[in-house]
């Protein structure tokens, strides 16, 4: 992509990039009262049984992934105009979706800088090797992308580690006010809690804000996977990098059914929040329809996306992704090379 056209498609975004308060609100309101409706219907419904609180459960844990979106909107201080609100806002959402704002909004803003990028991997995206990256590793690391990449642990024990544990620390060497906005961000999550473990008493509150939890966690870490683990997508070496064409091509648009478009904050269209992440997540949709180019992308739906579980590495040559069954074949190919043969 020449530079000349990645500004022309960075102009044709910009009319979107403005929030506004209303629709802001709105936003705020359909989505934190009815998760709170239906927090308060699974505690009720749970006195008759699980299963016919399950339902509520269920549709309260996509309300929180769109919890997720506002609160990420606010890291990018794209939600409102006023980077204060943002702040405020942000760190409330931060506690009911259990992300400290400050420590997580610096990390996607190198995500952003750096997704694509072989040589600027680590911070903010998913554990991925190359091919020769992973056939020269020791064993150990081996193992341990495996057991990585096993969907059970990414999207099973993923979010326990991810959200409950690794969120409550701060990062080595970060800044008095992230640290800050870490403790207080705990400090208030403790007192939430305690405040509904009192109200509807532990087993209720483990029970329901346990399945929530664990159902939003695996939606979510399943919808950042998907945004850059999919066919044809895009990884260049720092020198061949480009910001625009790792946004279009190295992040894809999933296309979802609309009622699951409203729970996840129209994140689907991640080619367009990547080119410009000051787009407020209700602008998405209209920034994708109205540019052309945006819309020539490679679109995955439900079905198809399924097929990503198999993708493991990133084949430099091949420009795609493999499975770790694709690679036996050059594994006993290296392992031939490297046997001497007998005198």
């Amino acid at each position: 992509m020449t530079i000349k056209k990645a500004n022309s498609l960075k102009k044709q975004v910009a009319p979107f990039e403005k929030s506004t308060m209303k629709e802001s609100l709105w936003q705020l309101m359909n989505t934190v009262i009815p998760f709170i409706g239906l927090w308060y219907l699974a505690y009720i419904s749970l006195s008759v049984s699980y299963w016919l609180a399950l339902l509520p459960i269920i549709i309260a844990a996509g309300f929180l992934v769109r919890i997720f979106i506002i609160f990420h909107d606010c890291t990018h201080y794209s939600f409102f105009k006023s980077r204060r609100l943002n702040r405020v806002v942000g760190t409330a959402m931060g506690v009911l979706t259990l992300f400290p704002f400050d420590q997580w909004g610096r990390d996607h803003s190198i995500h952003h800088a750096t997704s694509g990028n072989l040589d600027k991997r680590g911070t903010g995206d998913i554990w991925t090797l190359t091919v020769d990256e992973y056939m020269k590793a020791p064993l150990t690391v081996r193992i341990g992308y495996r057991l990585y990449r096993n969907p059970l642990i990414m999207f099973g024990l993923g979010p326990i580690y991810q959200f409950l544990l690794k969120n409550r620390f701060n990062h080595k060497g970060a800044k008095k006010k992230e640290r800050m906005n870490t403790y207080l961000t705990n400090a208030l999550i403790a007192a939430l809690f305690s405040l509904l473990i009192w109200a509807v008493g532990w087993q209720s509150f483990v029970i329901i804000q346990g399945s929530i939890f664990l159902l939003s966690g695996s939606a979510g870490i399943w919808l950042f996977y998907i945004q850059h683990t999919f066919e044809d997508s895009y990884f260049e070496e720092d020198q061949n990098w480009e910001y625009v064409k790792a946004a279009v091509e190295g992040s894809s648009f999933y296309k979802l059914p609309k009622f699951i478009q409203f729970l996840t904050g129209n994140i689907g269209y991640h080619h367009v929040h990547h080119l410009s992440p000051r787009v407020p997540n209700y602008k998405l949709e209209m920034a994708h329809n109205s540019t052309p180019p945006l819309q020539n992308v490679p679109t995955i739906t439900l079905a198809t996306s399924l097929k990503s579980l198999r993708f493991r590495l990133w084949d430099e040559k091949k420009k795609d992704f493999v499975s770790f069954k694709d690679i036996k074949e050059l594994q006993k190919k290296r392992i031939s090379t490297q046997v001497k043969p007998e005198l």
